[in-house]
Order: C-alpha cells, then sequence, then structure tokens
C-alpha cells in the first residue's frame, strides 16, 4: 500500500480546503491513500471562529469526487444538527465510508476542545480495499481504555490524525514527541497492527507543532519518519 503523510500547517480560515484539493491532485497517480493531520480543513485554534468555518459534510463534495482516484483522510471541524464535531473522514471510490468523531476531548491547560466540540462516543473499525482501518484523533489514544476498544475492533491499519504542540524541549528530542511514540508503538504492537501517525506542523496564536509523522510496522517499528518542524508531503510503501 501506498501511503502519502500530508505534514502540512493549516490555516485559521477555510483557504485550507483548496490547499488540500491542491496537495491531493498532486499525488493521486501515485499513491493509494493520503492521510492529513487532526483539524486540517480548518485550523486548531479556532475557538469562537468555529461557528463561522466549520464545514457541513455536503461542502466536502470535492474530496468525494477527488477519492475515485485516491483514499483521503483529512481533519475537519464539522457542524452538525447538534453541534460540531472534531472528526476524521475518511473518503474513498467517491464517498464518505466512515467519520470518527474525536471521543476525548481535552479542556486542560491550553485546550478548549471540550467547550466548542461535541465528543464522540465509539471507536469503529471498516472494511475499505481488503483491509480493516480504525480511525483515532489525537488524544484518543493517551486513554488506556481506548487501547482495548482498538484491540477489540481487530484493525489491520490504524490511521491517527493529531494537533501535538511542542513540548518539553530537550538537545535532540522533545519530551511530548518521546511519549507520543512511545504510546503509538505500543499501540501498534498491542493491536498487531500497522500505524499511521500523521501531526501537524506550524504556529497559531503562540503554539508551535511539531510534525514528526511516521509509519509503523505491527511490531511497533517506526518505518518511515518525516522531519520535526518542516512540511513535508511524502510517499511511503508500507
Amino acid at each position: 500500500m501506498r501511503v502519502t503523510l500530508a505534514q502540512i500547517s493549516p490555516h485559521l480560515n477555510r483557504k485550507n480546503l483548496s490547499e488540500i484539493v491542491a496537495v491531493i491532485e498532486s499525488v493521486k497517480e501515485k499513491s493509494d491513500i493520503i492521510i492529513f493531520p487532526e483539524l486540517s480543513l480548518s485550523g486548531y485554534l479556532l475557538q469562537d471562529k468555529l461557528y463561522e468555518d466549520a464545514y457541513s459534510i455536503d461542502e466536502l463534495q470535492r474530496l468525494a469526487d477527488l477519492s475515485k482516484a485516491i483514499d483521503i483522510v483529512v481533519g475537519v471541524a464539522l457542524r452538525e444538527a447538534n453541534g460540531f464535531r472534531n472528526a476524521a473522514l475518511y473518503f474513498s471510490d467517491g464517498l464518505l465510508v466512515s467519520q470518527h468523531n474525536k471521543v476525548h476531548l481535552p479542556n486542560y491547560g491550553m485546550f478548549e476542545e471540550a467547550r466548542y466540540f461535541e465528543a464522540g462516543k465509539v471507536f469503529e473499525s471498516f472494511l475499505v480495499r481488503e483491509k480493516r482501518v480504525s480511525m483515532v484523533v489525537c488524544e484518543d489514544l493517551w486513554h488506556k481504555n481506548v487501547h482495548h476498544d482498538l484491540i477489540e475492533q481487530n484493525p489491520d491499519v490504524i490511521v491517527a490524525l493529531v494537533a501535538s504542540p511542542a513540548r518539553g524541549f530537550g538537545e535532540e528530542t522533545l519530551a511530548i514527541e518521546d511519549r507520543w511514540y512511545e504510546i503509538i508503538q505500543t499501540v501498534a504492537r498491542e493491536c498487531q497492527a500497522k500505524l499511521i501517525f500523521v501531526n501537524r506542523v506550524g504556529f497559531e496564536d503562540g503554539l508551535g507543532f511539531w510534525g514528526g509523522s511516521c509509519t509503523l510496522d505491527t511490531y511497533g517499528n517506526i518505518t518511515n519518519k518525516l522531519p520535526k518542524f518542516h512540511k513535508k508531503i511524502e510517499t511511503f510503501k508500507i
């Protein structure tokens, strides 16, 4: 499977959609799936801008159309009848195949997600191109009970959409980077699944996001990794 990691720097406005479409167009002939970070269509620190910048699902038909050529996973602030969701969307063969609503919404320190979004309730798996896939969004993976839920789903591939700010600067690595890799390596081993981790880069209102997107094999080994702090779009075979 040819996987494109789209480690991008989203804006806090709606121009992300056109830029994401351009990226997809540039790789659709040489990749089977492209994965973007958490809230990649919207930017992360939306706060009250959520009310004007969130998308309804019918506004994303262009992504559905493009998925006839390449599977697409994208993070979005999604407007629904009962509120807003921090969602991961999986498009394939011209259809929205699955929507995962982030279950664990952080509401401490710099994070205010629970103030703006409605939490999801379940973790699911779905079949696409003969592979069973599960999606998670950032904080979801920091909860041990979620690991058990994923084991029960028995996925072949776990897709993690992330917007992780840089914290704990060391000489060569970040404390948050070390912690994240520890978590995703554990999950890949526990589930005996390949795992694709896509984190964003760039700055928003003083927050810097560190990137370091990667792929892991079923033994928890990191098989491909993108650099920290730099926008990078690269395709790997996993």
